[in-house]
């Protein structure tokens, strides 16, 4: 339990700065594109307290964290923040400005990944310093993180930020139709994820992502 604990402590940053940082990024892209409603709501912001969601940011992932640490595993964690309001009806050219808005958040993961990969070299460069190990674990949870964030929200399933990517590039009858996906999503992804589907179809990706972040920064 207390290595638990320990390693908890290390890799709370990451996961705090990929989830947040995610979300700020939507509302940043909804700014550019016309719609200050994230602005006036104070949710551009990198201060985890105004995106914190209590189950979703909190309690979720200290559960999982804890059962599969108990159950033998790694300690898996995982969770979410409040989504960030946007009102697509406010952006300038509503189903173009769609997939700018979509892709921000998984692009912030990918940024936040090339940072935790840099922190990594910098760690290797310090053998022996006191600060090597803790900022080599910080850097791989960083970049797990942030490429499960990034590959997960990258699926094509409505209300993910890949979904409404369809939404933007689909026809607008297809798009329309594919749209009404959306309020079954969650349901669609605990499904994948309960028959190990989900697994199947992220860990070719995240092992593909991880091989070519690994190839531009080593």
């Amino acid at each position: 339990m207390d290595e638990s604990i320990a390693r908890l402590a290390v890799i709370v940053l990451p996961v705090v700065l990929a989830i947040t940082l995610h979300e700020a990024a939507h509302g940043y892209a909804a700014l550019l594109k016309g719609d200050p409603t994230a602005h006036l709501a104070g949710r551009i912001t990198a201060n985890p307290l105004r995106h914190i969601d209590p189950l979703g940011t909190v309690i979720v992932p200290l559960l999982m964290y804890f059962v599969s640490s108990m159950a033998g595993h790694d300690g898996l964690l995982f969770g979410w923040a409040k989504p960030v309001p946007v009102n697509f009806g406010r952006l300038r050219r509503p189903k173009q400005d769609l997939f700018w808005v979509a892709a921000a958040g998984p692009a912030a993961n990918l940024v936040m990944a090339v940072g935790w990969g840099l922190a990594m070299k910098l760690a290797l460069s310090m053998p022996g310093h006191t600060f090597a190990e803790p900022l080599m674990l910080m850097a791989k949870a960083g970049i797990t993180i942030n490429l499960v964030l990034m590959v997960l929200n990258l699926l094509p399933i409505p209300p993910l930020d890949g979904g409404r990517i369809m939404v933007s590039l689909l026809p607008r009858r297809a798009s329309m139709a594919f749209a009404r996906i959306e309020p079954y999503g969650m349901f669609i992804l605990i499904g994948l994820l309960v028959t190990h589907v989900l697994d199947e179809l992220l860990t070719p990706l995240l092992v593909l992502a991880h091989a070519l972040l690994m190839t531009v920064l080593f």
